[in-house]
């Protein structure tokens, strides 16, 4: 969002925010370090760009930092665990893309709506990202 903001009314292609096809990673990369980090796990690589039934999403894998601990198994008391998960960005709004990007853009996102002016813009005028996108697993 902080992105977002940054890019509205100040280039032409503020509008790229709103398309998820336009992703670069870099956010889906830090959250997922972020998640890793508050369960204890490292993350592997990065946040690889992925499509799931037409939407863009990301794919990570994690490594605990601790080991399996004792376990009925013999053997794995000192392995990690690992896994992986694809989580997918699904925009909610609809809009039609003006041809001048200093025009206000009215967003309908399920139903509600939500105006953009770039001349005239505030991050408080944005929703919450939620409202924006629906982001889930998917495996």
């Amino acid at each position: 969002m902080e992105g977002l903001e940054g890019a509205i009314g100040v280039d032409d292609t503020w509008l790229d925010w709103l398309n998820p096809d336009e992703a670069t990673g870099a956010g889906a990369t830090a959250a997922a370090q972020q998640l890793a980090d508050a369960n204890d796990s490292t993350l592997q690589g990065g946040a690889q760009l992925t499509e799931v039934n037409g939407f863009y999403g990301y794919e990570v894998e994690i490594q605990t930092n601790y080991t399996v601990g004792d376990s009925i198994i013999p053997g794995t008391e000192t392995q990690q665990a690992t896994a992986q998960a694809t989580a997918v960005i699904e925009p909610r709004c609809d809009f039609d893309v003006p041809e001048d990007p200093l025009d206000l853009v009215q967003l309908d996102c399920d139903g509600q709506p939500i105006d953009i002016d770039p001349e005239d813009f505030d991050l408080d005028d944005l929703p919450d990202a939620s409202v924006l996108f629906s982001v889930y697993l998917v495996e």
